[in-house]
C-alpha cells in the first residue's frame, strides 16, 4: 500500500529533525507517492503555530529557517533579559564597599563574637609560635628579652581578657537565642499530625513535650544547646551556682557535638544532590555543544543559561566545602572538650579554632555582602 506523507508528521522510527530536514529540501521529494498542492482551498494540516506565524491568507509551508529565526527571537529575548540582570547584579557589587560589609557585620552580635574570636585565637596561636621558638638567639638576646617578656605578658592577658568577654559579654547578647527553634517547635505543635485529627478537630492540644520530640533532630539539639549555653552562661556571670553551671557547660559540650556530627551528614548529603546536579548541566551541556555545533549562533545562547546554572551550583558546592571544614574544625575542637583530652589541647584548640574563626567568618562575609547587593539591585529596580 502507498504511503502518503503529511507536513509535519513524521512516521515513527526516524528523529524530527531528520523528516524537517527531508521535507523542507527545496527540491521536489520524488520519493513522496502523494503530494498536495499548499495553494490549494484545502491546504495540509500542519500546527497552530504555523498558521498563526503566517500573516498572509495563503498557505505557506514553514521553512526551517523560519522556525530557528523565532526560536532565536525568543532566546534573545531571554538572553536580554539575562545581560541585564548579570549587569544590575556586578553594578551593585561594584557599590558595595568591604567597609560597609564589615560595618553590617559588627552591627550584630554575632559578627562582634566573631571578631573577638579572631583576635583570641590569633593571640593564642602568636603565643604559641613565641613558646616554640624562646629558645633562639634573637629572642635570647639582652636588647630584646625584656621587649619579648612585656610583648607576651600582655598578649597572655589580652587572650584571657579577650576569652572572659567572649563568654560573658557576647553570650549576654546571644541570651535567649533558643527562642528561635522554639518558634520552629511550635509553629509545628499548631500543625495537625494527621487527617484523621484535623478532621475531628479535637479540642485537646497536642503537648509541647511531644511536639518537642517529634521535631527534627537538627532543631532539637540547637533548642536545648541554646538553653543549656544560657544556664552555663549564667553561672560565669554568678547569677547561677557553679556545679549547675559546669554541668549545663558540659550538656552543651556534648549538644554541641553531636549537632556538629548531624551538621557533616547533612553536610555530605547535600553536596551528593549539588555534585548530581553539576554533572546533569555538565551532560546536558555537552549534549547540546554537540547538537548544535554545526550552528555557530545557536550554541552560546541556549549554553549561557546551563553555565550560569553550574556557575550557581559550583558556588553551592564551594560553601558547602567551607562549611564541611569549619564543621570538621568544630568537631576535633570539641572532642577535646567532651572527652576531657589533655595531649596537646593547648596547640590543637588553638589551631582549630582560628581556622573555625577565619572559615565562619568568611561565610558570615559573603552573607552580609549578598544582602547588601540585594538590597542594592531592589531599590534600583
Amino acid at each position: 500500500m502507498a504511503s502518503i506523507s503529511f507536513p509535519e508528521h513524521p512516521s515513527g522510527g526516524m528523529s524530527s529533525s531528520h523528516h524537517e530536514d527531508s521535507y523542507y529540501s527545496p527540491a521536489y521529494d520524488t520519493s513522496a507517492s502523494f503530494q498536495m498542492n499548499p495553494l490549494s482551498s484545502h491546504p495540509p494540516r500542519t500546527p497552530k503555530t504555523s498558521i498563526i506565524s503566517n500573516s498572509s491568507t495563503s498557505y505557506q509551508a514553514p521553512s526551517s529557517t523560519g522556525r530557528e529565526e523565532k526560536s532565536e527571537q525568543h532566546i534573545d529575548v531571554d538572553e536580554d533579559d539575562f545581560d541585564e540582570e548579570e549587569e544590575r547584579i556586578k553594578l551593585a557589587e561594584k557599590r558595595v564597599m568591604k567597609e560597609d560589609i564589615w560595618r553590617e557585620m559588627f552591627l550584630t552580635s554575632n559578627g562582634r563574637d566573631k571578631a573577638f574570636k579572631l583576635i583570641q585565637y590569633s593571640i593564642r596561636v602568636y603565643l604559641l609560635f613565641h613558646a616554640s621558638v624562646a629558645g633562639s638567639r634573637v629572642l635570647r638576646a639582652p636588647r630584646g628579652l625584656q621587649w619579648n617578656l612585656n610583648l607576651v605578658k600582655r598578649l597572655s592577658s589580652t587572650a584571657s581578657g579577650l576569652s572572659f568577654t567572649r563568654l560573658a559579654t557576647p553570650k549576654m547578647l546571644l541570651l535567649f537565642n533558643w527562642l528561635q527553634p522554639l518558634t520552629v517547635i511550635r509553629a509545628q505543635q499548631s500543625v495537625p499530625f494527621s487527617a484523621e485529627s484535623s478532621a475531628t478537630k479535637s479540642s485537646k492540644p497536642t503537648s509541647f513535650l511531644h511536639t518537642a520530640l517529634h521535631a527534627p533532630p537538627p532543631v532539637l539539639l540547637e533548642f536545648m544547646n541554646a538553653v543549656a549555653d544560657d544556664v552555663a552562661t549564667l553561672a560565669r556571670l554568678g547569677f547561677i551556682g557553679k556545679r549547675l553551671g559546669d554541668s549545663a557547660g558540659k550538656f552543651s559540650d556534648w549538644c554541641w557535638f553531636i549537632s556538629t556530627l548531624v551538621g557533616l551528614v547533612e553536610n555530605g548529603v547535600e553536596r551528593q544532590m549539588i555534585t548530581s546536579l553539576q554533572a546533569e548541566v555538565e551532560g546536558r551541556m555537552y549534549n547540546e555543544s554537540m547538537a548544535n555545533g554545526a550552528s555557530a549562533k545557536s550554541k552560546p545562547k541556549v549554553s549561557k543559561f546551563d553555565e550560569k546554572e553550574l556557575s550557581r551550583l559550583q558556588r553551592q558546592d564551594y560553601w558547602l566545602q567551607v562549611t564541611r571544614a569549619k564543621l570538621a574544625m568544630d568537631l576535633i575542637f570539641v572532642s577535646y572538650e567532651v572527652f576531657n583530652l589533655k595531649r596537646g589541647a593547648a596547640t590543637i584548640q588553638a589551631v582549630t579554632g582560628l581556622c573555625s574563626a577565619i572559615l565562619s567568618s568568611a561565610k558570615l562575609y559573603d552573607k552580609h555582602k549578598n544582602s547588601l547587593v540585594k538590597a542594592l539591585i531592589s531599590s534600583s529596580s
